[in-house]
């Protein structure tokens, strides 16, 4: 039996700034635009509605805003409801973020990349302060 896969990759820049708000369940979302131009047709453009959850939409909050471009990693949601006015069923699809790839610097330059997960990661990195000159035994190596 195949298997199914839902994955969506989009680079461009977002229509709007980031909107955020709490589920009653006290969960955050954040809610952004995104214009992906279409290759080599001139001011055409393709708008995708993306959703953040958590802590992938507080930083898209913190450092995102209109015209920055991303790369935005994600599946696909299909929402249907029918619609209280016309009582005709309506329909969208929208983007639910896994990954947002901040492509802009902060002063809107494009040399700058981060992603927005390994931004909330803390640094391992292990500082060694002194060092002494003595021989290294052999033996002592594990492998």
């Amino acid at each position: 039996m195949a298997r199914s896969i839902n994955q969506v990759i989009l680079l461009g820049r977002l229509t709007r700034d980031p909107e955020s708000r709490t589920t009653p369940s006290g969960k955050t979302v954040v809610s952004f635009s995104l214009a992906v131009d279409r290759v080599g047709q001139d001011d055409a453009a393709d708008f995708f509605d993306i959703t953040a959850w958590e802590k992938l939409g507080d930083l898209v909050m913190q450092y995102v805003s209109k015209g920055r471009r991303v790369l935005v990693q994600g599946r696909l949601r299909q929402d249907s409801w029918d619609d209280k006015e016309t009582g005709k069923k309506r329909s969208r699809v929208e983007v639910t973020a896994t990954d947002v790839t901040f492509l802009d610097g902060p002063s809107g330059d494009s040399g700058a990349t981060s992603s927005a997960p390994a931004a909330s990661k803390k640094s391992n990195d292990v500082v060694i302060e002194d060092i002494d000159d003595k021989p290294i035994d052999l033996s002592e190596i594990p492998f």
